[in-house]
């Protein structure tokens, strides 16, 4: 009985991640490239008279561009391992936290957020690129959307429990 009920455990935190990975991808391409790169690089991003001239030359012009730009697939795929490991750490973590699909989500949006999206801003846009201020407050909350997103994906899935339609989780 104990292999089925881990077996079980497994392939939904395997399917958790994936609808992480997918939402995220979803939600990057809506924020991101939608929003900010614009659909065809016009967006406010990559618009000189508000973004670092150095960040819009990575993004843009030098060699070798972004795999993002570039080889996007790979991207994708590697958003959905991406996901998948933060439904392991999910089911980790979340048996410690209030129990139901809102608190548990909220506080995994806050882990992603923190220690992934807003270290990279600090790290990448802001130390290596000179990116202005406000172009970086643009972008994280374009990442806490993200970050809520994902989350609130693999805690609907986490938390999901057969014969339980209609009834509070």
């Amino acid at each position: 009985m104990m292999g089925k009920t881990m077996k079980n455990s497994i392939a939904k935190t395997l399917l958790a991640g994936l609808a992480g990975g997918l939402t995220l991808n979803f939600v990057m391409v809506l924020t991101f490239r939608l929003i900010g790169f614009g659909w065809h690089g016009g967006g406010i991003l990559l618009n000189p008279s508000f973004q670092s001239r150095k960040l819009i030359a990575v993004w843009t012009q030098m060699e070798p561009l972004p795999l993002v730009v570039s080889r996007p697939m790979q991207i994708f795929l590697g958003l959905i391992l991406f996901g998948i490991g933060h439904a392991f750490i999910y089911q980790w973590l979340a048996p410690a936290w209030p129990p139901g699909i809102k608190p548990r989500a909220w506080r995994m949006a806050g882990l992603v957020f923190l220690l992934s999206f807003l270290f990279w801003e600090f790290f990448t846009p802001f130390n290596q690129f000179g990116e202005p201020f406000l172009m970086i407050c643009l972008e994280l909350i374009f990442w806490a959307t993200i970050a809520i997103a994902e989350a609130f994906a693999i805690a609907l899935v986490c938390e999901w429990k057969p014969g339980t339609k209609g009834k509070s989780v």
